[in-house]
Order: structure tokens, then C-alpha cells, then sequence
């Protein structure tokens, strides 16, 4: 559905992105996460036509996006910097989305009225960013895109609101196969609703899985051992992040987890216990084995 191919981009001698390959299933929810300055906005703007590439392809349905009217009708984009013209009411603006995109359905338009439980007739310029947030989620659910792009989208929604949205996207993801790339800070709600991750840093993708495969890869013990932790299995096993808390040693591994546990259990330990581990986790961790210092964290 969407394919980014040696994707790279400069501006004024700075390299934005550099060879960036990327895919999204169709019917599927791709999370793109990364530290700020990591390239994840310059990405998704050249997956919504604003930016045209410096060189590689950026396709959407195996169609080139830039320039490419037929595929922006079918192409939802809700940016975290929002705009409306300035003196339209929501039904006005509502009006403007019908005539730019045939997909427009007036009746879930109206029905949707009910949840986000604001009036057609109020002018979006009074509303709060959060507010404003609602009518763009309200707008482009209503003209039933094919695929929806998201930079920072729930930022200033409350809780039960951030929940409505979220249950509507991954509604139409299950019925209509609804595609959804994501950039977000919020590593714990994108856990919730991705089925594959994307890692950026520094204009370049690290890691691109499934978010199953993912924490498989990546995974949390706690051991202990009745003689101290064996200096010979340290260089047995990958380590992320260790830390110890009396004879019981916190560990964040990579790797194969079946071969590792047995490694570990070939020293006897006297305790061994798998711990969750969160996206949130991983992310630090792995951003951690590319310069990206993160300290002091409690596990």
C-alpha cells in the first residue's frame, strides 16, 4: 500500500533523510517513532505530496504521490499544526471537503455529529486546539479515506475523546481495510493499535518490524545467582541495559530468547523470571545502542 524507496532529502546542505526504504501493509497500522529532529514530519510530508524527493520513490498504491491528485482524494492528513479558513463554520468546511473529495459521506458526516458532540454551525476559528483536532478527525473520517496519515495526532485530546478516535480509525482499518501510518511521541497508545513499528533517527529508519516480532527480539529478565552473575556469561548474551539491586540483576537482552534463556539457565541460576517490556522500553533501549543516551532510568 505504501512504499518508500532510498528515500533522501537535503535542505540547504543538510541531509533530512538519508536512504530511507520503508513499507506499510494495506489494512494495517504502522507506528513511526524516533527523538525529535529524527526526520519523521519531512517523511510523512513527502508521503502527502508537500515536499518532493531528492531522489528514491515514494509510492502509495504503486502510484507516485507528488503531483498526484487521484491519489491526495484518496489520502487523509492530519498534521499536529492544524488549518482552517479562518471564517468557516464546520458545516461550511464540511461543504469545501465534499466538493474536493468524491469518497464524501454525508451521512456518516452527520452521524458523527453525535460524537464529537459539537454544532455544525460553530465558526473552528473559536475553537481550542483540541477542539480543532476533533473537527479535523470529524472531516476526515467522513470522506472515508484509503489511507491516513497522522503527525501527532490525539495532542491536546482528553482521554475519553483520545478512546472515540481511536475505536472510529481502527474501526475502519477492520472494516474497510483502512491503512494508517502514525507519528507519535506516545509510545504507550501506539502499543496499543500498531501491528508493525518503524525507528528513526537521524533522517535514517534503524529498525522497521512487525510490533510482535519486535518484542520478541527484544525482552526483560530479572536473575539471580548463589555466586554472583557469572562473568562467563556475559559474553555469551547481548545486553542492552543492566543494572543490579542486590544479588537480583535487571536486564534488558537482544536476541534470540529461547537460546538465550537457555545460555542462562546452563549457569543454574537461582532465580530466572521474564518481565514485560513495554514499546516505551525497547525504544530506549535500542536508541541507546546508537548513541541516543538515556540514563537513570527505573525499570
Amino acid at each position: 500500500m505504501i512504499q518508500i524507496d532510498h528515500l533522501s532529502k537535503s535542505f540547504d546542505g543538510f541531509q533530512a533523510l538519508k536512504d530511507v526504504t520503508l513499507h506499510v501493509k494495506k489494512g494495517s497500522v504502522y507506528g513511526l517513532v524516533g527523538p525529535n529532529g529524527a526526520g519523521k514530519t519531512t517523511l510523512i510530508k513527502h508521503l502527502t505530496g508537500v515536499y518532493r524527493q531528492d531522489a528514491g520513490e515514494v509510492l502509495i498504491q504503486n502510484e507516485k504521490v507528488y503531483e498526484n491528485n487521484s491519489i491526495k482524494q484518496k489520502l487523509a492528513y492530519i498534521p499536529d499544526d492544524l488549518y482552517f479558513f479562518s471564517q468557516f463554520t464546520i458545516k461550511k468546511m464540511a461543504e469545501f471537503y465534499k466538493s474536493t473529495y468524491p469518497t464524501w459521506n454525508q451521512e456518516r458526516f452527520d452521524k458523527l455529529e453525535n460524537v464529537f458532540e459539537m454544532k455544525k454551525t460553530t465558526k473552528i476559528k473559536l475553537l481550542s486546539k483540541g477542539m480543532k483536532k476533533q473537527v479535523a478527525f470529524w472531516l476526515s473520517i467522513a470522506y472515508m479515506p484509503e489511507v491516513m496519515i497522522l503527525d501527532e495526532p490525539v495532542d491536546g485530546l482528553d482521554p475519553v475523546m483520545r478512546k472515540k478516535v481511536w475505536s472510529l480509525l481502527v474501526q475502519d482499518v477492520a472494516d474497510r481495510a483502512m491503512t494508517i501510518l502514525v507519528s507519535s511521541h506516545n509510545l504507550r497508545e501506539l502499543e496499543d493499535i500498531c501491528d508493525s513499528v518503524g525507528i528513526m533517527n537521524k533522517g535514517q529508519l534503524l529498525i522497521e518490524r512487525e510490533l510482535d516480532e519486535l518484542k520478541s527480539d527484544v525482552y526483560k529478565i530479572q536473575v539471580a545467582f548463589k555466586e554472583g552473575l557469572p562473568k562467563e556469561l556475559l559474553s555469551t548474551i547481548q545486553i542492552l541495559h543492566k543494572e543490579s539491586r542486590g544479588n537480583v540483576h535487571l536486564m534488558i537482552l537482544k536476541g534470540n530468547k529461547e537460546e538465550t534463556l537457555k545460555k542462562i539457565k546452563a549457569f543454574n541460576p537461582s532465580l530466572l523470571d521474564t518481565l514485560p517490556l513495554t514499546l516505551e522500553e525497547i525504544f530506549i533501549y535500542e536508541m541507546g545502542g546508537v548513541g541516543y543516551e538515556v540514563k537513570d532510568i527505573i525499570l
